[in-house]
């Protein structure tokens, strides 16, 4: 496995063969306690008592958290080792329960799970982003049907994460505000795209939802660390608004991904983040985007790099306003 940039779109993409040994069926689930893999355990919580979220090392890791990227030159282009880590958060032992059927209590031992992974793996200055992901559904590419999300440690910056931060620097520079900021505080007045709050927590269709029913959940108080709650911030609120979202999102579609984007790790002073510590802390805000998978064949893949949304995000947020989210 090696990491291979493109000078165009300047990505980096993961190529090359996986370790070779044979997947792991769900029959018996490797993620069941009753199933314990003879494998490090990062996390548990609580920290006393039977585990109700645990965290390990990835079976088949993309990233491997040994040695140093070794970046090197092939002629124009450019490519390193895939250092890295890769992990699984196994959200409940239980195999059969999805993250919106957890109580509020459960899915904030989720949220802490993954801040405190992140907190953790932003030691290592080697790690330029640490990314955290959930995939439910077979549409959506999970690995196995136990409720359980993936954390990833990069020695690079995905490009879309690269986009915000530049897109919020220069934000900031002209206005000396937080363009996310300034995205809620319009959603709020407006009214049309917002789908539920709580506390100081809310839901709401973006205006250019690249798919139908796109949601994001963001705090109204500013910070760019989704790993460091602000005085203000309440996670059980953003637990309880979590679920709401997830349960009325699944009366739409069984499928979805789902992603913390939270500043990269400020260790690293070198390459592309050169320039973007000055205001960060000001300019960036922590969001999680939702996209629920609703079409089998959509026409953002035959548009290149242009999305196709059938559905307006004003129409979408009224439909999820009116679904219960109790059930």
């Amino acid at each position: 496995m090696e990491l291979r940039k493109d000078p165009i779109t300047r990505s980096w993409v993961v190529v090359g063969h996986q370790e070779r040994e044979k997947p792991r069926p769900d029959n018996p689930c490797p993620l069941c306690p009753e199933n314990r893999l003879e494998t490090k355990v990062l996390l548990d919580l609580p920290q006393q008592g039977p585990w109700q979220v645990r965290t390990y090392p990835h079976f088949r890791p993309l990233y491997h958290i040994e040695g140093d990227p070794s970046r090197t030159a092939e002629g124009i282009y450019d490519r390193m080792d895939a250092t890295g880590a890769h992990e699984i958060i196994i959200e409940t032992p239980e195999h059969a329960r999805y993250l919106s059927q957890m109580p509020d209590e459960q899915i904030e031992r989720v949220l802490e799970a993954y801040a405190l992974r992140i907190a953790d793996l932003k030691r290592d200055a080697r790690f330029k982003y640490v990314a955290v992901f959930k995939n439910l559904g077979p549409q959506s590419g999970e690995e196995w049907s136990h409720s359980h999300s993936q954390v990833t440690a990069t020695t690079f910056v995905p490009r879309r994460i690269l986009y915000e931060l530049r897109a919020a620097r220069e934000w900031f520079r002209d206005r000396e505000r937080c363009v996310f900021c300034d995205i809620l505080r319009q959603e709020v007045r407006q009214k049309k795209r917002i789908v539920d709050n709580v506390g100081d927590y809310f839901a709401f269709c973006p205006y250019a939802s690249r798919v139908p029913y796109e949601v994001w959940l963001m705090p109204r108080t500013h910070n760019h660390q989704f790993e460091a709650p602000t005085p203000g911030e309440n996670r059980r609120h953003l637990a309880t608004l979590l679920g709401r979202t997830l349960r009325r999102l699944l009366k739409i579609s069984e499928a979805y991904h789902m992603v913390v984007h939270t500043a990269p790790n400020t260790l690293q002073t070198k390459g592309e983040l050169s320039d973007y510590w000055r205001t960060i802390a000001g300019d960036y805000h922590w969001h999680i985007e939702i996209l629920p998978i609703v079409e089998t064949r959509s026409k953002s893949y035959s548009i290149k790099e242009v999305y196709f949304n059938g559905l307006l995000p004003e129409e979408a947020a009224e439909h999820l306003r009116e679904l219960d989210p109790t059930k």
